[in-house]
C-alpha cells in the first residue's frame, strides 16, 4: 500500500532536503567548521573587505597604510598593492577602516579610516579615494578627498571602523578619545565626535562641502553634534551591518572586567545610548552624572576577563556555503584567540559556542585575531595581526552537498543533476536499494515518476 504525505509535512521534507537536515533535525543541524590560510607574509593586517558583488578579490588593509588585494581565483596576493596612505601607525593607531561605496562598480569611490600627526596633533582622518580610471587594481593615489578630521586626546581607543548602512549613508567608529576610564566621559558629551558612531550623507553633499548631514539624524537642530547617530562608546573595535536584515553589532571592548557585544536594529531611530563610561557591559563604573539605568542600551552579551580582554566584533553569517549557519553572529577575543558564535533574534542570545578549537587551521596560527572580514558573497575570514589572513569553510564534506560539487544548491534536490553526477547519493537521498535501476518508485513501470523528486516522495515515500 502506498503512503500519500500530507502536503504540509511534504514541504517540511523538501525543506530540510535543501538545507541538508533531517526533518527532526533541523534545529540542530550545525556543519562542522575549520579555517584555511589564504594568505600569508602580510605585515600587520587589520581588515579585509569586498566591493559590492566583486567575487574575485578580497581587499586587506595594512595598519602601516597600504591596501593589497588577495586575487580569490588564483589565491595569490597581488605584488603591487592596491592603494598606499600615509599614516602614523603603531599601538591602535594607523590604517584602520576601508568601506566601497555601494556604487562602487560605477562610481570607483572607497574610503578609508586612518590616523596621522599633522603639525603634532594626532587626528583620525575619513578620507575618500577613487579607482584609477585605466586600471581596477590601483587606487589613484592623487585622488584623496578628506571628509572628516577629529583630534584625538591620547595615542590610543581610535576606533577606526566604516561601513555603508542599508540606508545608503556611511557609519563611522569613534572611540572614546584614551586614557584610562574617559576622565572627561566624552563618550557620553554630545557636543564631541570622540565615543561615537557617526553617520552622514557622502553622496547627497552640496558643491563645495565634503559630506552632507542625514535630516533623520537625531540631534539636527537640537542640542549635540548634527554627526552624531549613536553615543557611549568605548573603543567600538570592529562592527557590523547584517546583510539581510539590515541590524547593526557593534563589538565595544571593555575597560576593567568586562567585553560587550552591543545591537541596534534596523528600524531604531538613533540617538541611543550605550552607556559608557556609566556601565562597563552591564556593571556600574562610574554613574556620576549619568542618566537613568533605564535611559541606556544594555548589551545583549558580554563576557568576562576571565576569558579574554579585547573584543573583536565579526560579522552575522548570510553566505552560501555554511546554510545552517545563516543568521549565527560570529566574534573573537584579540588577548585569549577565542572564538565564539551565536544567534540573537531581537529578544535573546541562543547557540552561543565556543568555536575556538574547531577553527584552529592544519597550516599557520590563529592567535592575535585583530578582525574578521566578509567577501562579497557574504563568507567569512579572519584577520591575524601576525600577517595571516584565515577563511571559515566547512570541515569535510558539506552537509547536504549530495553531489559533492563544493555547495548546497538546485543539484543536490534535482534528480536528474543528482542521478547523473552522483547515483550512490542519489539512491541514498531516496531510500533506494543498490540494485533498483528503472522502478525506482517501484510503480510496475520506468518512468517521469522514478526521476522527478516530487512524484517519488509522494508515492514511495
Amino acid at each position: 500500500m502506498k503512503h500519500i504525505i500530507p502536503l504540509p509535512l511534504f514541504f517540511v521534507v523538501i525543506a530540510a532536503i535543501v538545507s541538508g537536515c533531517a526533518p527532526d533535525a533541523a534545529a540542530q543541524c550545525n556543519t562542522p567548521l575549520t579555517a584555511v590560510r589564504v594568505a600569508a607574509g602580510l605585515s600587520s593586517p587589520v581588515f579585509a573587505t569586498a566591493p559590492p558583488g566583486d567575487a574575485d578579490r578580497l581587499f586587506i588593509v595594512e595598519q602601516g597604510g597600504v591596501v593589497k588585494i588577495l586575487d580569490l581565483i588564483g589565491g595569490v596576493v597581488l605584488p603591487t598593492p592596491f592603494l598606499e596612505v600615509l599614516v602614523t601607525p603603531g599601538g591602535e593607531r594607523g590604517l584602520l577602516g576601508l568601506a566601497f561605496d555601494p556604487d562602487y562598480d560605477s562610481n570607483g569611490y572607497l574610503y578609508v579610516n586612518y590616523t596621522r600627526v599633522v603639525s603634532s596633533q594626532l587626528r583620525t582622518f575619513v578620507a575618500r579615494y577613487q579607482v584609477s580610471a585605466g586600471d581596477p587594481n590601483r587606487a589613484d593615489p592623487f585622488s584623496q578627498l578628506v571628509l572628516l578630521s577629529i583630534d584625538q586626546p591620547f595615542t590610543n581607543h581610535n576606533g577606526g571602523w566604516i561601513g555603508f548602512g542599508p540606508d545608503g549613508y556611511l557609519y563611522i567608529a569613534t572611540g572614546d578619545g584614551g586614557s584610562g576610564g574617559d576622565p572627561g566621559n566624552r563618550a557620553q558629551n554630545i557636543e564631541v565626535l570622540l565615543g561615537k558612531l557617526l553617520r552622514i550623507d557622502v553622496r547627497g553633499a552640496a558643491p563645495g562641502s565634503p559630506y552632507a548631514i542625514p535630516p533623520d539624524n537625531p540631534f539636527v537642530g537640537v542640542a549635540g553634534a548634527d554627526e552624531i547617530w549613536a553615543y557611549g562608546l568605548r573603543n567600538p573595535w570592529r562592527n557590523s551591518f547584517d546583510r539581510l536584515t539590515g541590524d547593526l553589532y557593534i563589538a565595544d571592548v571593555g575597560q576593567n572586567q568586562w567585553e560587550e557585544v552591543d545591537f541596534q536594529p534596523a528600524s531604531s531611530p538613533g540617538g541611543d545610548n550605550y552607556g559608557w563610561r556609566c556601565y562597563e557591559g552591564n556593571q556600574a563604573y562610574n554613574t556620576a552624572g549619568c542618566p537613568p539605568a533605564a535611559e541606556l542600551v544594555f548589551p545583549i552579551h558580554e563576557y568576562s576577563h576571565a576569558l579574554g580582554c579585547s573584543i573583536t566584533g565579526g560579522y552575522v553569517y548570510r553566505g552560501g556555503r555554511l546554510r545552517d549557519l545563516r543568521g549565527t553572529y560570529f566574534f573573537a577575543d584579540y588577548c585569549s584567540a577565542r572564538i565564539w558564535s551565536f544567534r540573537y533574534d531581537g529578544q535573546q542570545v541562543t547557540q552561543l559556542v565556543d568555536r575556538t578549537t574547531e577553527l584552529r587551521p592544519a597550516a599557520g596560527t590563529i592567535d592575535s585575531i585583530v578582525s574578521f572580514g566578509e567577501d562579497a558573497a557574504g563568507e567569512l575570514y579572519i584577520c591575524d595581526l601576525g600577517g595571516e589572513v584565515f577563511k571559515i569553510v566547512p570541515n569535510g564534506v558539506l552537509k547536504g552537498d549530495l553531489n559533492n560539487d563544493g555547495g548546497v544548491n538546485f543539484g543536490d534536490i534535482n534528480p536528474f543533476v543528482l542521478a547523473l553526477t552522483n547515483p550512490v547519493a542519489y539512491r541514498t537521498q531516496y531510500g533506494l536499494a543498490p540494485e533498483a535501476a528503472g522502478d525506482l518508485n517501484c510503480d510496475g513501470r520506468a518512468d517521469f515518476g522514478d526521476v522527478n523528486p516530487f512524484v517519488r516522495l509522494l508515492t514511495s515515500p
